[in-house]
């Protein structure tokens, strides 16, 4: 049953992307994400029920449109096999308890903010109150008890107070603003014992990034180059939720 039950949640984490990524294309566009048919951005042909399959169609289809035969984003499919994997992670961590529901609309809030984050390079303040919301209610059922909790509070709240002393002691220049209120709840959804690991493993993640990318670019211009950090503090966070891997084992309680 277990491994039925991990296929079934890969497919509706994959289902949950799919949605998502319209919304973080359509929202505060002026387009309206509740009502519109998907359509091929280069042909503009209605995609039917059948083109829109998880994964499963873009593999078919072999990434192109079936009327026009143009490329489609590997952004689609990669959203859906990341978000689906993290939710048969979710439930292999967590078991069917009442915390999975909350951790997988965590998830779903999470893969918004950074669509969106990658897109326009601004944290959606929406997105950012869900996932506080999420988080909040998570920590609360999965806390074993005041110590636990209030370490959950105070690492947060360290993580969130030095993202944001980096924004105003470089004036906007090395972080974002609405960094350090994903990176509170980011905190609080992992736990105080991995919260500071989930921090390193960002800065880590984003270190690889700017190496592949003075990699690919020698000698070119990187001095005025946006990266969002969103996507990145959701790769640290995460990682260091689902593999428990704590550099810092002193931290933990």
């Amino acid at each position: 049953m277990a491994p039925l039950l991990l296929i079934l949640f890969f497919f509706l984490g994959a289902l949950f992307a799919s949605f998502v990524t319209v919304i973080s294309e359509r929202v505060y566009t002026g387009q309206s994400w509740k009502t519109g048919r998907s359509k091929c951005n280069s042909c503009r042909k209605e995609l039917t029920a059948l083109d829109l399959i998880p994964v499963f169609s873009w593999l078919v289809l072999r990434g192109r449109c079936r009327h026009c035969g143009s490329r489609l984003p590997i952004t689609y499919v990669l959203t859906e096999a990341v978000l689906g994997t993290l939710f048969a992670l979710a439930f292999g961590s967590l078991g069917l308890e009442p915390a999975l529901p909350i951790m997988l609309a965590a998830l779903v809030t999470l893969t918004f903010v950074v669509l969106y984050d990658l897109r326009h390079t601004v944290v959606p303040l929406a997105g950012s109150v869900l996932l506080f919301i999420f988080s909040f209610l998570f920590a609360l059922l999965t806390s074993s008890g005041s110590p636990e909790l209030g370490l959950s509070f105070l690492s947060a709240g360290l993580v969130a107070l030095f993202l944001f002393l980096l924004y105003a002691l470089s004036q906007g220049r090395a972080m974002g603003l609405g960094d350090a209120p994903v990176a509170l709840s980011l905190a609080l959804l992992v736990g105080g014992g991995q919260a500071l690991a989930g921090l390193l493993f960002s800065f880590w993640i984003g270190a690889l990034f700017g190496v592949a990318i003075l990699l690919r670019r020698p000698g070119g211009p990187t001095m005025g180059l946006e990266v969002p950090f969103v996507p990145f503090m959701a790769a640290g966070f995460l990682l260091a939720y689902f593999t428990q891997w704590n550099p810092f084992p002193f931290f933990a309680l």
